[in-house]
């Protein structure tokens, strides 16, 4: 953790929330405008009507700033139980695929490489992105095993990757145009339950016929 991150956790005024819209507000309407690149803190905080100190007590980067705007604490903090394995992972994948689409163009694979030189960001990104996909996964599947869906129970790591990756590469790598999302989500969530096989009483993992959307 940064020192200027130190600094900001050990107490002081309560943050106002209206600065906090503000500058989440302005970051959108930016990278929508000029993209990730150009982006800057000093741009936010012109566009939000606050001063750059305001943004730094918060945000020790413009990388930072722009990980906590579009990867909210709320993001899969709580596993949806929807009363099946196919249902529950439906809503997962529909999460994950709106998270991806939303942001502005090479909004998400700008930040990742940024993400990925900087250490402490990467520790903030496992912590916070993964390590909630992985635990939602974790208490979903742990759930379907209680009710006899799964003949074999999937590593939530691996779960994880099978549901993240091709939405990513359709998205980023293929240039996939993201209408196309349910179709693929819906494709992937059935080859993803195939992987899991029937469960103990002969009934297919997530028998439900709920779709992507």
């Amino acid at each position: 953790m940064s020192v200027r991150k130190q600094a900001r956790n050990q107490g002081g005024r309560p943050r106002d929330s209206r600065v906090d819209d503000a500058i989440a507000s302005a970051v959108r309407e930016l990278l929508a405008e000029v993209g990730y690149a150009r982006l800057t803190m000093a741009e936010v905080a012109a566009r939000a009507g606050v001063g750059k100190a305001a943004i730094y007590r918060r945000h020790a980067t413009k990388q930072e700033m722009i990980f906590d705007v579009l990867l909210p604490d709320q993001f899969l903090a709580v596993a949806p139980d929807r009363g099946s394995l196919r249902a529950d992972l439906a809503a997962v994948l529909a999460e994950i695929a709106a998270s991806m689409a939303h942001p502005p163009q090479g909004t998400i694979p700008g930040l990742l490489a940024d993400i990925h030189a900087d250490p402490a960001l990467r520790d903030r990104f496992d912590e916070k992105y993964l390590g909630a996909q992985r635990q939602t996964l974790t208490e979903i599947l742990d759930r379907a095993a209680a009710r006899g869906e799964l003949a074999t129970r999937p590593d939530p790591a691996i779960l994880n990757a099978l549901l993240v990756g091709p939405v990513f590469a359709w998205l980023f790598l293929l240039s996939g145009s993201p209408s196309q999302l349910p179709s693929l989500t819906s494709a992937l969530l059935d080859a993803t339950l195939a992987l899991a096989g029937p469960g103990p009483a002969g009934v297919p993992a997530g028998s439900g016929s709920e779709i992507v959307t």
